[in-house]
């Protein structure tokens, strides 16, 4: 071997690497954009999944970039990332102009990983058939439906809370209200008893904590298999673990076959996707939405339970935080949710719920303070001319949405950090531009379990406080900090609080 030319061609390709690295960190200053000046090879993320929280980094880069333009300029390890900072831009994208960015921006690997090909994660026509074939089980009359199912889980979860209250222990309420949820889904979901509420270590609780177990490097992976995922598919890479994959479509399969075996019929979410799965159409609805595969049925009910039971018990977590902190606005919603009760006979019933307007605000400005999914993306599917400016936005590039930098921005909630229920009067709500509040998203793409999990957010905490004061407690950590190896917004080392009976 002559090493010279084997050094020389080592070099060569070194040097043509760092060019094309400089190349690609000079594209928003070569188009007049203001941005953050990049690191490699984390480009903006540095930082993220080992001492910062995502949404600590997002809106460092936010609070540099705002007021500059409509948009600023990041990077996600070299590739050039579009971060919204204006209001109305960021209405173009997810609604006005929705068909210029109609996709996430999400690794799917539907060949070697399934789960993947997820409701939240499909693109273009794919995405749209979903859609249409799903919506139709979370319309307000199916949550109704649900509804006194919820209140069952609901009413063992207070209980389960009754020896916790008055004693000297304190208790981890973000696993407890995960226990909850998942408890939840499995029940109106499946027609599943989980029992995770009874014991800590069963099988869906464990593959929920599972999905969540995510190493420095998982994280990195996961921006790394976004940032190119044709290299991802091309190598086979996955984002889910083999085991949780093997636990849904095992767990699927055999209900499923369990139910028809059986002719059983549950009004739960499964009974509808198996009846889109047979016949293309729900019971007593001649609407043709045309039939979806065993595999894509397991993908949207993955979807589902991440969805349902991580970001719903989170809300919960941060509001009885909040509420802990604030003992006047807990007790303003604890006599609302008494007064109601009271009309409807002590019973939660769906009407009942739906007259908690109080309480529905303390969800509210949890869900500003602490949006559980911090920041979301779309990708432009064609070159698009930004209104009022003279920047194109081109085929292929990526838009950054930071819901949590938008929420806690000042300029937009004076004093971002106080929680202040009364920023979700009628009155205060019509002040603000209608894009200032979007824990769902917004748009066709908005989430379309929104409903049930306001729902059981609802309940839980309408269960809490009907019957319990809440309180902080020595292990509580003022302020609260968040764990930089979660994905969804999580306090770091839990969230522990006191209850005393009322």
């Amino acid at each position: 071997m002559d090493w010279t030319i084997f050094l020389l061609t080592v070099l060569t390709l070194v040097l043509l690497g760092v060019l094309n690295v400089k190349k690609k960190f000079r594209y928003w200053k070569d188009r007049g954009v203001p941005y953050v000046k990049p690191v490699f090879p984390y480009g903006t993320l540095k930082g993220m999944g080992s001492t910062k929280h995502s949404s600590e980094v997002f809106q460092k880069a936010y609070n540099e970039l705002k007021g500059k333009n409509a948009f600023g300029g990041i990077f996600f390890f070299i590739q050039p990332v579009i971060l919204a900072t204006d209001l109305n831009f960021l209405k173009n994208i997810l609604v006005k102009d929705f068909q210029y960015f109609t996709d996430r921006f999400d690794y799917i690997n539907e060949r070697d990983d399934p789960l993947s090909a997820h409701l939240v994660a499909l693109k273009g026509d794919k995405w749209k058939g979903i859609r249409t074939k799903v919506s139709p089980t979370f319309t307000s009359g199916k949550m109704k439906m649900m509804h006194s199912t919820i209140v069952a889980v609901a009413k063992e979860f207070q209980n389960y809370l009754e020896p916790h209250a008055d004693s000297e222990s304190d208790i981890e309420f973000k696993d407890v209200l995960a226990r909850f949820t998942t408890d939840i889904f499995g029940t109106c979901a499946l027609g599943i008893e989980c029992n995770s509420l009874k014991d800590p270590n069963a099988e869906f609780r464990r593959i929920g904590e599972r999905i969540f177990e995510f190493t420095n490097l998982d994280i990195l992976k996961m921006f790394f298999l976004t940032a190119f995922p044709n290299f991802g598919r091309r190598f086979r890479m996955k984002i889910n673990k083999p085991d949780v994959s093997e636990f849904f479509f095992r767990v699927l399969k055999d209900t499923i076959e369990y139910r028809e075996t059986n002719n059983i019929k549950r009004n739960d979410l499964l009974m509808l996707l198996m009846q889109i799965m047979k016949t293309g159409k729900l019971e007593g609805d001649d609407t043709e939405l045309g039939k979806i595969t065993f595999k894509e049925l397991t993908a949207q009910v993955y979807a589902f339970f991440v969805g349902g039971f991580e970001t719903s018990s989170s809300t919960m977590t941060f509001a009885l935080y909040e509420l802990a902190r604030h003992q006047d606005i807990q007790n303003r919603a604890r006599d609302e949710i008494l007064q109601v009760l009271s009309k409807y006979k002590g019973e939660y019933t769906y009407e009942a719920c739906m007259e908690m307007k109080y309480l529905d605000r303390v969800i509210n400005e949890t869900l500003r303070r602490y949006p559980v999914v911090d920041v979301i993306t779309r990708v432009c599917n064609q070159d698009y001319h930004v209104p009022d400016t003279s920047h194109v936005i081109e085929k292929g590039s990526i838009v950054a949405i930071p819901f949590y930098s938008i929420h806690n921005d000042p300029d937009i909630y004076p004093e971002p950090e106080k929680f202040n229920v009364d920023r979700f009067t009628e009155d205060n709500i019509k002040s603000r531009h209608p894009y200032a509040w979007m824990p769902f998203g917004e748009g066709p793409r908005v989430c379309v379990g929104m409903r049930f999990g306001m729902m059981q957010t609802r309940l839980g905490l309408a269960h809490v406080l009907g019957k319990y004061k809440v309180l902080l407690s020595s292990k509580t950590s003022v302020p609260v900090s968040m764990d930089p190896r979660k994905f969804f917004l999580s306090p770091t080392g839990g969230m522990w609080l006191k209850l005393e009976k009322l």
